[in-house]
């Protein structure tokens, strides 16, 4: 599996979880299997998300269309954005 591993600063978490929830760059048809959200409890504005794909050339596609969207309307309500392509190594439940 590959992870898009995505970081930044939301200064208003509620007004960016409107616009991560209206899924501006269709999630689904990106090849995304699962995402999660993250938030800091030592700080609050700051937000991790986990994108998973079956396929590097998918999250690749879908870290260009983050980057344009960071350039543009996502400006608004994030700061500082930061992303890396991961491939998980090793998962196991204990």
């Amino acid at each position: 599996m590959m992870m898009l591993r995505i970081q930044q600063v939301v200064p208003n978490f509620d007004g960016w979880k409107r616009v991560f929830d209206s899924d501006p760059l269709d999630r689904r048809g990106s090849g995304v299997r699962r995402y999660h959200v993250y938030r800091a409890i030592a700080d609050p504005s700051l937000v991790m998300i986990d994108l998973e794909f079956d396929t590097q050339a998918e999250a690749g596609r879908m870290l260009e269309k983050l980057q344009q969207l960071w350039e543009g309307p996502g400006a608004a309500v994030m700061q500082n954005p930061k992303a890396w392509i991961v491939e998980t190594i090793e998962s196991k439940s204990i």
